[in-house]
């Protein structure tokens, strides 16, 4: 299938390109419906990738990328089980996420994300699936999961110490602080900078630039550049499902639920 246009998300194959659009309002929270969306990709993949020599992932969203799990929705479902019985439907969640996110990881084509205003939390583990990050100057980056007793589930943490010195990693992590894309480039994260609303045009420029590499040598240059962590992925699932059955978590969730800010996931 080389179109599709789903609920959350589309995608389209033009030119040897696939563009894979996030469009859930109002930030792109990946929930239930996303997921089984994605997996609808990572179905539709196995032909496209022979097909295509570039993979290209952004967001219709006017806020940003993508906020993170839709933690209104794992709030629910939770609340519904008890927290304490949640553990394993929590599980088979990440277990999917991580399968879809190993897909994209081992792609043969070179994947881009093109990222503007928000990447929180599992929108940026999504990210970071990518070969490469591209983003406006205006995209900030951020894990915000301490704040509700936990840690990125996605398999943020494994990926980023795959690309980044650990002080970037603990510093993102331990603090939930934000950073700007300024500051991404400067520690390794980003790759170019763009303009503000200019990323998505300069992530084609460049994938159009990819026509000129022979597709095979691409796929093993970057199996040889980009081992896949896949026991540190684990461990992270492990972890996760650990602390969620903690008070702290249905604590934060709750808070998080109850907010009457507009946008609560910002710091």
């Amino acid at each position: 299938m080389q179109t599709y246009k789903g609920d959350t998300l589309s995608w389209e194959l033009k030119d040897g390109c696939i563009e894979l659009a996030l469009h859930r309002e109002p930030a792109n929270e990946i929930g239930t419906r996303t997921l089984e969306e994605l997996e609808f990709f990572v179905d539709a993949h196995e032909t496209l990738k022979h097909e295509a020599h570039a993979l290209i992932i952004y967001s219709q969203m006017k806020h940003g990328f993508s906020a993170g799990a839709d933690l209104r929705d794992l709030y629910t479902q939770a609340k519904e089980l008890g927290f304490e019985n949640a553990e394993p439907r929590v599980r088979d969640f990440l277990n999917r996420i991580h399968v879809v996110a190993n897909v994209i990881d081992a792609s043969p084509l070179t994947t881009i994300a093109a990222v503007h205003g928000v990447c929180f939390g599992g929108g940026f583990e999504l990210a970071l699936v990518c070969d490469l990050i591209f983003a406006d100057k205006m995209a900030r980056f951020c894990f915000p999961e301490l704040r509700l007793g936990l840690i990125p589930g996605f398999g943020g943490i494994p990926r980023l110490k795959r690309d980044l010195g650990n002080a970037v990693v603990r510093d993102l992590l331990l603090t939930g602080r934000s950073i700007n894309a300024t500051k991404a480039q400067a520690v390794g994260l980003v790759s170019q900078l763009a303009a503000e609303g200019e990323v998505l045009k300069v992530a084609r420029f460049t994938a159009s630039q990819l026509k000129k590499f022979d597709r095979a040598t691409s796929a093993v240059a970057k199996q040889f550049l980009k081992p896949i962590p896949h026991a540190e992925l684990r461990q992270e699932i492990d972890i996760f499902c650990d602390l969620f059955t903690k008070p702290a978590v249905e604590a934060g969730l709750r808070k998080f639920v109850e907010s009457t800010d507009a946008l609560p996931y910002l710091p």
